[in-house]
């Protein structure tokens, strides 16, 4: 088990500890419902029993005040009761208490009624067992014994005799004093003692059940509560127990968890002072050995980074003198450099005009040569247009021709259709046509022939410039390749002067390179020890925070 999981087992111990106790609580509570629960429904039982004891009592009194009377009022009392207990009447409101007593001196209970319920109905709705329900039978059964012999005494009461048939249709003289001595006589409460036999044993039966009921509850009320004072005095031990480890932790760090909290908060913020004894018994002896070691420790850097703190700006302030001499003959070499590239860049410029003065010169030269070749070739297609020109011209005569001689036949047609008449009217419209076409055929080849005519001219003018052109390009290209001779040799110099500059502007670059490379070497020197220098700086900062 490690260290978490143990500091945690007494947090595990009190939360089962307290789990228990709420289990335990709740089945307490629900333990005690059913107590009460048990409590109500024997009180309810022994309330519908009591009723059947008691309207058993009310039902003699009233049968043996109409005998003793002969008022109507008890009878109809009397039957009520027996209504109201078969369900054929509604129920009183809370009929349990007295009410028979009120209505005997003509007064209504408050409260109303409910719903017409048997009484059976009511206990088996309280759960009574099949054994109660037995005696409760048999005592109805002697019950009916009895109600058989208030009837007749009620009957002999109003003159009416038994028939034998279970009614009383026969009629005699009253007899109150026969009634009287059925209803107090020894066979009378002999009935009586049968009827109450089997109800004293029904309320035995239900004393013992309900009894029973709350005997049951009332163990598992037990129950429940040894459990809640078991999970009780688990949650004593478990606190015990956590507040017994709270003190061997407190023991083991030394002081309490603040205390060390302190402690090792004071060492983030670099303070090693001595706070205590150093030993290593507990957590904060530990720390303060630790805080001795690493005073130690930081002063043994200390002094080394201080050392090397002055090192490094003496290094430092060499590098600074090196780069700036450096960086001074740097210079001078970039512009003797820088001179030599723009002399060179000169010479290369000029062979380069030259170079390519020779070949524009040359390039004219060839361009000349081919415009004379096509000034002779179009001297050579003007000559070839004006022959077209004079051929077309003769071939717009002969058209020309043509269309007079079509103007002709066409007039002849139409004089041969007019001689024809009405049948050769329309080849007279098709001669007239064509005469129309005709004409216009001869306009068409006078004007292109006219056309023609200041087109050979034009030609002929354009043949002789031609001609000139090509005498004037001859001349020109003479005088080209003469002047790209002259190019050529100057073009060759220059070439030689800039490769002569370009090599010394090459030893003068590398040279300049190499420079610049020692200085590039120094900055990175310089830099280094700077960078060292600062490093060194912070360190000493660093181990400034440190208080020893």
């Amino acid at each position: 088990m490690n260290a978490r999981e143990s500091s945690n087992t007494p947090l595990i111990a009190i939360g089962v500890a307290v789990l228990a106790l709420v289990i335990a609580l709740f089945g307490l509570l629900q333990a005690n419902q059913a107590v009460r629960d048990a409590y109500r429904n024997r009180y309810a039982s022994f309330l519908l029993a009591d009723e059947l004891r008691q309207s058993s009592d009310d039902l003699t009194r009233l049968a043996r005040t109409y005998v003793a009377t002969g008022d109507a009022k008890w009878e109809r009392q009397y039957f009520e009761i027996l209504d109201v207990r078969n369900g054929k009447l509604p129920r009183p409101k809370h009929y349990e208490r007295i009410y028979w007593d009120f209505r005997a001196a003509d007064q209504t209970p408050a409260g109303g009624t409910e719903e017409a319920v048997p009484l059976q109905e009511l206990m088996k709705r309280a759960g009574f067992s099949e054994a109660e329900f037995a005696q409760l039978r048999q005592a109805q059964a002697n019950s009916d014994g009895l109600v058989s012999t208030e009837t007749i005494a009620m009957n002999l009461v109003k003159g009416r005799l038994a028939d034998g048939a279970g009614g009383f249709s026969k009629s005699g003289e009253p007899d109150p004093a026969t009634a009287l001595k059925m209803m107090h006589d020894a066979a009378y409460h002999a009935e009586k003692a049968k009827i109450m036999g089997p109800v004293a044993e029904f309320q035995r039966l239900l004393d013992e059940r309900t009894q029973a009921a709350i005997d049951l509850a009332s163990a598992r009320e037990r129950n429940w509560l040894i459990l809640l004072v078991a999970a009780m005095l688990a949650l004593g031990v478990a606190m015990a127990w956590s507040v017994r480890r709270a003190h061997l932790t407190v023991k083991r760090l030394g002081g309490s968890p603040v205390a060390v909290l302190e402690r090792v908060q004071a060492l983030t913020e670099g303070d090693l002072r001595n706070q205590g004894d150093a030993h290593d018994t507990h957590v904060l002896g530990h720390l303060e050995l630790m805080a001795q070691a690493l005073r130690e420790r930081v002063q043994q850097v200390r002094s080394a980074v201080d050392s090397m703190a002055t090192a490094t700006q003496e290094i430092a302030s060499g590098n600074q003198d090196l780069s700036r001499r450096t960086e001074l003959q740097a210079s001078s070499l970039q512009c003797t450099a820088s001179t030599m590239e723009q002399l060179g860049s000169t010479v290369r410029t000029n062979a380069e005009s030259a170079a390519t003065a020779n070949q524009l010169a040359s390039g004219a030269s060839d361009v000349a040569a081919r415009g004379g070749a096509v000034v002779s070739q179009v001297v050579d297609t003007m000559r070839g247009i004006n022959e077209s020109s004079r051929k077309i011209a003769d071939i717009t005569s002969v058209i020309d021709s043509i269309a007079f001689q079509t103007n002709i036949l066409a007039l002849n047609a139409a004089v041969e259709a007019a001689r024809a008449g009405e049948a050769g009217r329309g080849f007279a419209v098709v001669a007239s046509e064509v005469r129309v076409l005709a004409q216009r055929s001869a306009e068409a080849a006078r004007e292109i022939k006219s056309l023609i005519g200041a087109n050979v001219e034009r030609v002929e003018q354009g043949t002789e410039l031609a001609d000139r052109a090509g005498h004037t390009m001859q001349e020109i290209v003479e005088s080209i390749q003469r002047v790209s001779a002259i190019v050529g040799e100057i073009s060759n110099a220059s070439a030689e002067q800039s490769s002569g500059v370009s090599q010394v502007g090459q030893s003068i670059v590398q040279m300049d390179q190499s420079t610049q490379q020692n200085a590039a070497l120094v900055e990175q020197s310089a830099a280094a020890a700077e960078s060292l220098r600062q490093q060194a700086q912070q360190l000493v900062t660093a181990m400034a925070m440190f208080r020893t």
